[in-house]
């Protein structure tokens, strides 16, 4: 299946202005950022030194440094590392628990509505929990070609282009094809402040 390219394309600054103003409107904090560059210097402002951190495997995360910095750098407390250095079949109950609750977690989204929700798909769902809830801070960088109309347009961004793209990309990681399995809709965070996106006007990630 090909990428429908119409879900490719950056978003207009008035169309950004207006989803900043429903994302803060759901206590989802966001921050509107030219490129990747600086959205990897917000990210590293944010998070504190010597935190504990969960980077979510993403595309955006990997093009803009973050995910090489707090994972490798020594300045921060990376989960993902200590969840590779475990074994699934005797640490499994460990792992889902260090996954479920860190400090910190960096991610992005699949899509972002202009109404100010956030949509995220999932193979296993393994990120959703902390996504949700579990983690005391969530930092999202997200290319503003994510930005769509409503959660429906979200949904068919998710099936029809960052499926389609993710599946080439779990093919080549793993071996295995990907699927649309789970997906988490964030339409509010009730924790003031807990959440912050960063919008970035560069087409980064699925």
């Amino acid at each position: 299946m090909k990428p429908n390219q119409k879900f490719s394309k950056l978003a207009s600054d008035q169309t950004i202005e207006k989803t900043v103003k429903a994302l803060n409107s759901n206590n989802l904090k966001t921050e509107v950022v030219e490129n990747g560059e600086e959205a990897r210097k917000k990210v590293l402002e944010l998070v504190p030194k010597g935190a504990e951190v969960f980077t979510m495997t993403s595309q955006t995360l990997e093009a803009i440094g973050v995910a090489k910095e707090i994972n490798e750098s020594g300045k921060y407390d990376p989960v993902r590392p200590r969840l590779y250095a475990m074994n699934r079949n005797t640490q499994g109950r460990e792992m889902r628990k260090l996954g479920t609750a860190p400090d910190w977690t960096a991610a992005s989204v699949s899509a972002v509505t202009q109404d100010g929700h956030l949509l995220i798909a999932s193979n296993t769902g393994s990120q959703l929990p902390a996504d949700a809830y579990g983690s005391g801070k969530v930092i999202f960088v997200v290319g503003t070609q994510k930005i769509v109309a409503d959660t429906q347009e979200g949904i068919k961004r998710i099936y029809e282009y960052s499926y389609p793209l993710e599946d080439v990309r779990a093919q080549k990681a793993y071996g295995v094809h990907s699927a649309v399995n789970k997906i988490l809709i964030i339409n509010k965070e009730v924790v003031p402040e807990r959440i912050t996106v960063i919008l970035v006007k560069k087409n980064l990630g699925f």
